[in-house]
Formats: structure tokens, C-alpha cells, sequence
């Protein structure tokens, strides 16, 4: 008797076992298809951000959110300032003596309160940066040159400085803000060049 029960209990548990397994891959199958063909989920962008989506190899979307604006380099001071290699850049692309002191030009504009930009653009509409001045006079900027001679400086640095202290105390100080403005004092006698040459230069540098 209790071998005819071992008999009948194991042939069901086989019986069991060929039909549940089966099913249970079927359904396992079918479940996976579904999820394959799901539609990915709509995300609505929030204020004044955009979603940008990225495909990974599961065959789903990660969004993530980026700001529409970025911040510009032009005129702002930053961790990791970039305005000096910007100068170095700018000034070692026409060979220029003034490469060192691009740090130094920045400094410079900081502490007297001008565009980093300015000296700079000065001195390529003047001497080309410094290609055509008279001999050691590390006169770049034309600056205080007049009928009974040519102002010299004992350096390139100093020059920067004195310059850029000069555009301070003698121009923006008084009102001459914009390049014309710089201009009409800076070159009397320019019919507009000088303006938009240093303009142009500036541009250059952003």
C-alpha cells in the first residue's frame, strides 16, 4: 500500500513539474517581449532647462537636465580665470614680445578697472604689438608720443601699467568711455580706423 502511494505521489510531482515549467517559461518570455516594446516615458522640461537624453546598450533613455545659458568668459573674473591664456594665446599667434606679461596685462586691467582686452588691442592698432616701435623704448601704445619726441619706458611691464593707469586717470576717469570717445582724444585726427582697428582687435580676443 504505501508503495502505490510513493508511485501515485511521485507521478504527480513529474506530471507537475512538465506542466508548470512550461508555462512558467511562456509566461517568463512573454513578460520580457513586453517590456522590450514599452514606450519610453515623456519628461517635461522645468523652467529654463532642457532634456537631453542619452541611449544606453539596455535599450532605455536616462534624461538629464542642462541649462540653456552658459556663462561667458568675456569681461568676468572666474576660479580658473581664463582671460590671461586668451591674451597668451592671442599675442604668441602674431609672435609677439608681450606674450610674457599677458598675465600681467590682466592684472593690470583688473586693478585700474578696464577691459583685459584693451592694452592689448592698443597696442596691435599702434605697433603691430610691438613690431614697430622706436629702439628700446618699449613704447607699444603710442602713447605720449608727440612733435618733440617719443615717451619711453624702462620695460614692457612698466609700460602695461603706465598705460593702463594713464586710460584710467586721463580718459575714464574724465568720461571717455567708448573707443570713439577714447579716440577723439587718444588720435584727434583719425578719421574713425582707430576705433574700429582697436574695436576689431578686442573682438578678436573673446
Amino acid at each position: 500500500m504505501e508503495d502505490t502511494y510513493s508511485f501515485w505521489k511521485n507521478l504527480i510531482l513529474v506530471i507537475i513539474f512538465f506542466v508548470v515549467t512550461p508555462i512558467t517559461l511562456v509566461a517568463s518570455i512573454v513578460s520580457l517581449i513586453s517590456l522590450s516594446k514599452t514606450k519610453d516615458l515623456a519628461i517635461v522640461p522645468i523652467n529654463n532647462y532642457s532634456v537631453n537624453s542619452f541611449h544606453q546598450p539596455s535599450g532605455l533613455k536616462v534624461f538629464a537636465s542642462l541649462p540653456v545659458n552658459f556663462p561667458s568668459v568675456s569681461g568676468e573674473i572666474f576660479a580658473a580665470d581664463a582671460r590671461g591664456e586668451i591674451l597668451k594665446a592671442y599675442l604668441k599667434s602674431y609672435n609677439s614680445p608681450l606674450e610674457p606679461y599677458s598675465n600681467f596685462s590682466v592684472e593690470m586691467a583688473d586693478k585700474y578697472g578696464l577691459d583685459f582686452r584693451l592694452t592689448t588691442a592698443i597696442a596691435q592698432q599702434e605697433s603691430n604689438l610691438c613690431k614697430l616701435i622706436p629702439p628700446e623704448s618699449y613704447n607699444c601704445w603710442g602713447w605720449g608720443i608727440h612733435s618733440k619726441g617719443t615717451l619711453g619706458f624702462t620695460s614692457y611691464q612698466q609700460g602695461i601699467e603706465e598705460v593702463s593707469r594713464g586710460l584710467r586717470e586721463e580718459y575714464v576717469n574724465k568720461g571717455f568711455v567708448t573707443t570713439d570717445q577714447v579716440m577723439s582724444k587718444y588720435t584727434p585726427l583719425s578719421n574713425g580706423s582707430w576705433a574700429f582697428g582697436v574695436n576689431k582687435f578686442m573682438s578678436e580676443m573673446e
